[in-house]
């Protein structure tokens, strides 16, 4: 399976964000990587900011150039506005689920718990990450000891974390539930989505 497996700290830095949020690198030198990093920052083009809006979407996500643009196509057929529906179905996918549940300490972990088998929907096991979650979904850890020992622990792990509006997750259970779609205002407000379109779009 294709992945990201660069340097993840020149990431944050090159976007002045934390990406990927177990690297703090950025917090320690707050400008962009490369030996002409230290200098001022140029004015971006609007070709730029869509592409650097767009890059940080895919890292965040860690998804692929091709699979970013087929979820990208599919939003486009359905009714509504295009960028709310394509953040929508990344929010909304398996991966993605399972981290903002707690289940998983980054998005990266909870791809590889999904792919390894270790997770549930609606008592089915599901092992493709893309798979997209739907209201009334019932996530949860399959039935074995090693599964439910790795899962409970990233639980206690991640306790601290506040869980979205729209599901429900109990703890003790290890057990989720997509309670409806999530708003454009619960979804990340690091990235704007219109930039995305707006670059798929020239």
């Amino acid at each position: 399976m294709s992945r990201y497996t660069g340097p993840k700290a020149r990431v944050n830095r090159r976007f002045s964000q934390n990406i990927f949020p177990a690297c703090k690198a950025a917090e320690r030198k707050p400008y962009c990587p490369g030996q002409h990093g230290p200098r001022l920052r140029r004015r971006h083009s609007d070709y730029a900011l869509g592409l650097n809006e767009k890059q940080k979407l895919r890292y965040m996500y860690g998804l692929t150039e091709k699979q970013f643009r087929l979820s990208f196509e599919r939003a486009k057929k359905e009714r509504g506005i295009v960028g709310e529906i394509f953040m929508r179905s990344l929010e909304m996918r398996l991966d993605s689920v399972v981290y903002l549940m707690g289940l998983a300490r980054t998005r990266r972990a909870a791809r590889q718990f999904v792919t390894h088998g270790h997770v549930m929907v609606d008592r089915v096991r599901v092992n493709i990450p893309s798979f997209i979650c739907a209201p009334g979904h019932c996530i949860e850890a399959v039935n074995r000891p090693a599964s439910k020992r790795l899962l409970s622990q990233n639980v206690d792990d991640t306790r601290y974390r506040n869980l979205p509006a729209w599901m429900s997750f109990n703890a003790d259970l290890l057990k989720g539930q997509v309670d409806r779609v999530p708003s454009r205002e619960e979804m990340t407000q690091e990235i704007n989505g219109q930039l995305v379109v707006e670059f798929y779009s020239r």
